[in-house]
């Protein structure tokens, strides 16, 4: 059965902050929605590339030689092995597209890191 997916409907049902859900998975990549707000850890994904797509706020990426401004519509693909931080001075909303395996913390453990996803 097909799906559609309305990102500003479904954001209503993600309560905490930097916890994404996946709301639809092809090819072995999924699409996650998050809703940020504040500092992240940084960190790098070893083995995947990350895509970044502001839906609604506006989000820094922070790398270590320079920082990335977002606004609602932007998009930016962080290539495999770049270092970075995300930074949410007020809350944005985001779609992320990243292969399945993608843990949100790459190779860092934290209290933020999600290894498993609820599905909405």
């Amino acid at each position: 059965m097909m799906k559609k997916i309305t990102p500003l409907v479904d954001f209503q049902r993600i309560e905490t902050f930097w916890d994404p859900k996946v709301v639809a998975e092809f090819n072995g990549q999924e699409m996650r929605l998050a809703r940020l707000k504040g500092e992240f850890i940084w960190h790098s994904h070893k083995d995947e590339d990350e895509v970044f797509v502001v839906i609604e706020g506006e989000l820094e990426i922070e790398f270590r030689d320079q920082t990335v401004a977002l606004s609602g519509g932007d998009v930016l693909v962080i290539p495999r092995g770049v270092e970075h931080r995300p930074i949410a001075r007020n809350e944005v909303k985001v779609m992320l597209i990243e292969p399945a395996s993608t843990i949100n913390t790459g190779e860092v453990t934290s209290h933020l890191t999600k290894k498993t996803l609820d599905k909405i």
